[in-house]
């Protein structure tokens, strides 16, 4: 993956810090920066939501260094930014059904802890953030496709969490003078994201499912949409927030995905047929605070970011169920 940079700079010049390194996006972003030779390359992470083996291959790198503290400590922040240029928050805990069961610690991590960066960057002059906001804050808005400036009522704690770092960042940027975007993912999939736990994404889910010849679960009827947006994606968009030139980009908001839409039903169907599966999906009821269908119209992004997503659904189903079978053999 990244054989095509989505930089001009030498990254050379440059430390980065990433919050939620371990995570499935952040070691993502880890395995590109350090890939084209950035000059440091440091994660911020309490492992309480992410995986240390998404950085074993990184480890004897001279460039990457690791520190185990959580974002919820101020001071951890602060020591975190130190020498640091720019920052690509990702930390977070994710999950909508998981908010709804923990929204104190939701809040915590995800609110309290972004103002804590926040913060901690102010104090530090960190040249740029660019920070994970979520699809999950257009809530029960009905317009499709998703447009930043209208938006509808949040649905769970989790997408009043990811709302809330959207105004404070907007406060920064207003007040300190501070280099800050915003990225709204839409249902990001690929190598890295793990099917364990309670709160798995539905991908990894049908892929262990499917390679073990059981039944996929899926909420509701499975006619429900989303615009799955491949990992490599949203990699590009961050790339290209955190080295965007024209200066209207910043203290902005974007949609980062496709632009194009699938059910749940197609993307188990699409995986039955490349695991050569006999397993059928099992239905059940639907999940509270779920947005029933979600597609995003990326041309803010694609205009002032100059993002350009270049895997689609199946060639990323593809790429990462052959990642997947390497990686996750039980």
């Amino acid at each position: 993956m990244y054989d095509t940079p989505f930089h001009a700079k030498d990254l050379s010049d440059y430390s980065f810090l990433i919050t939620g390194g371990s995570g499935f996006i952040g070691s993502n972003l880890v395995e590109y920066l350090l890939k084209y030779k950035a000059k440091k390359v440091r994660v911020l992470d309490d492992l309480s939501n992410g995986h240390y083996k998404n950085l074993m291959p990184f480890k004897n790198n001279l460039s990457f260094e690791f520190i185990k503290d959580t974002i919820v400590d101020p001071n951890a922040c602060l020591e975190a930014c130190k020498g640091m240029d720019f920052i690509f928050h990702e930390a977070a805990l994710g999950s909508v059904p998981r908010s709804l069961k923990t929204p104190l610690k939701t809040h915590e991590a995800n609110a309290t802890g972004f103002l804590n960066i926040l913060d901690a960057a102010r104090l530090s002059g960190i040249k740029r953030i660019v920070y994970a906001s979520s699809s999950s804050v257009y809530g029960d808005d009905i317009n499709m496709p998703k447009v930043e400036n209208k938006i509808g009522n949040p649905l769970s704690p989790y997408a009043v969490s990811k709302f809330t770092n959207e105004l404070y960042a907007k406060v920064f940027s207003m007040n300190y003078n501070m280099q800050i975007i915003g990225l709204r993912y839409f249902n990001v999939f690929g190598p890295n994201q793990s099917p364990e736990g309670a709160y798995a994404a539905v991908i990894p889910l049908f892929m262990d499912a499917l390679l073990h010849d059981k039944s996929g679960y899926i909420n509701g009827d499975g006619t429900q949409t989303r615009d799955f947006t491949f990992v490599e994606n949203a990699v590009q968009a961050n790339i290209k927030a955190i080295f965007a030139e024209n200066p209207e980009a910043l203290g902005k908001v974007y949609n980062v995905a496709v632009g194009e839409t699938t059910s749940i039903n197609d993307v188990f169907f699409e995986l039955k047929r490349l695991t050569k599966s006999d397993a059928k999906p099992f239905y059940r009821e639907e999940r509270q605070g779920d947005i029933r269908d979600s597609l995003a119209d990326i041309s803010m992004a694609k205009d002032l970011l100059g993002y350009d997503p270049q895997i689609k659904i199946k060639q990323g189903l593809k790429t990462t169920l052959e990642w997947f079978k390497k990686n996750n053999k039980s």
